[in-house]
């Protein structure tokens, strides 16, 4: 099994509130009065204050050509994306000394907000003193998903490599994708819940040379499983255009919390041999926030124990994959007993589910 020792993340430079925000997208889309007044109300319903992203507000009322776009997505992924990993091996919140770049033997990178070839993760190995024989992993397409994904393979990966430490960094930069011609309602939603997002996670195998680096407590990967629903290819994802991405989100995504993933969950749960009730707490990727209202009606829970997922949708939105990384790590820094057990779920295209246990131990 392998330890989450350390997560890292980058902080996009343009703050945007959702006032403004909200304010801003009556001129960008124009539409007829009844018509707005009546999607309006999304942006005060999606419970999220503040928004990052790597462009300012006057970039988006301009028309950008895909070429354009995916230029910036390229140079900010790597902008951010080492800071995301600098920040991870150095954090003083979870290590008690830095982890050196060349204790890194592989690489996830993961995102769905921009192509690249070579992937991203090939620019940042040269960027910085990693080795030159690092196992490169690139995961596309995940969405949402995708940072869970990429801590699973971690996790599979290092079982094989028990000595050895993975890298998983998450670049999702949703701004990049709007479309200002775009006249469909998810669109509209898209532009109420999406943030750019960057986040590195530390994975160490428990043969590792480097356990002596960690502070304290780290959860401790267990069981690990995937699942997608057949004929749900039009939930959520892109349809690409000329101009780029457009957003696929369609609205039953709550209702599929009521149904797949509660099948999904307490399958897994059983598993476990446990009960939701012995969980005091979900690393839940929030989605928005009719997705964790409809998580707490699945668990039987309350809002306290999806707490960060909560806090960090208000502060950031919705940052696709890079989401999950960033509520772990605010988890992480609270003071969990030895033995706490708790879930990790995001939910992503396809329509899937991943789920992975956790388990506080030294």
């Amino acid at each position: 099994m392998a330890y989450i020792f350390s997560i890292g993340v980058s902080i996009p430079e343009y703050n945007i509130s959702q006032s403004e925000v909200k304010e801003f997208v009556k001129t960008i889309f124009p539409r007829p009065k009844r018509e707005m007044e009546r999607l309006l109300p999304i942006f005060e319903n999606a419970n999220i204050s503040n928004r990052q992203f790597v462009v300012g507000k006057s970039w988006f009322s301009q028309e950008h050509p895909f070429e354009e776009r995916n230029r910036l997505y390229q140079q900010k992924s790597i902008e951010h994306g080492e800071e995301a990993i600098e920040n991870c091996l150095c954090n003083s919140d979870f290590l008690s000394s830095p982890i050196p770049y060349e204790a890194v033997d592989a690489i996830i990178f993961v995102s769905s907000t921009g192509i690249s070839t070579p992937s991203i993760d090939a620019h940042l190995l040269n960027r910085k003193n990693f080795r030159d024989d690092v196992v490169r992993i690139p995961l596309w397409g995940l969405g949402c998903a995708g940072g869970a994904s990429g801590l699973a393979r971690a996790n599979d990966w290092l079982n094989s490599h028990p000595d050895s430490c993975a890298l998983v960094v998450c670049v999702e930069l949703c701004s990049l994708t709007f479309q200002k011609g775009d006249s469909k309602k998810s669109n509209f939603i898209g532009t109420a819940l999406f943030g750019d997002g960057i986040s590195a996670a530390l994975v160490v195998g428990d043969e590792s040379k480097y356990l002596k680096n960690r502070k304290g407590l780290t959860p401790k990967i267990g069981k690990t499983s995937s699942r997608m629903k057949k004929d749900s290819l039009n939930v959520m994802g892109w349809d690409i255009s000329s101009q780029g991405f457009e957003v696929v989100f369609a609205k039953s995504i709550p209702q599929l919390v009521k149904s797949f993933w509660k099948d999904h969950i307490h399958t897994f749960i059983e598993q476990l041999n446990i009960t939701s009730a012995d969980l005091p707490f979900f690393v839940a990727h929030p989605g928005g926030q009719k997705v964790l209202l409809a998580m707490e009606e699945v668990l039987e829970t309350s809002s306290k124990s999806l707490r960060h997922s909560y806090r960090v949708l208000e502060q950031h939105g919705n940052m696709s994959s890079a989401t999950i990384l960033h509520i772990l790590g605010e988890w992480m820094k609270e003071d969990i007993a030895e033995g706490e057990e708790s879930i990790l779920s995001a939910l992503g295209p396809g329509f899937s589910s991943e789920l992975m246990s956790l388990k506080w131990s030294l």
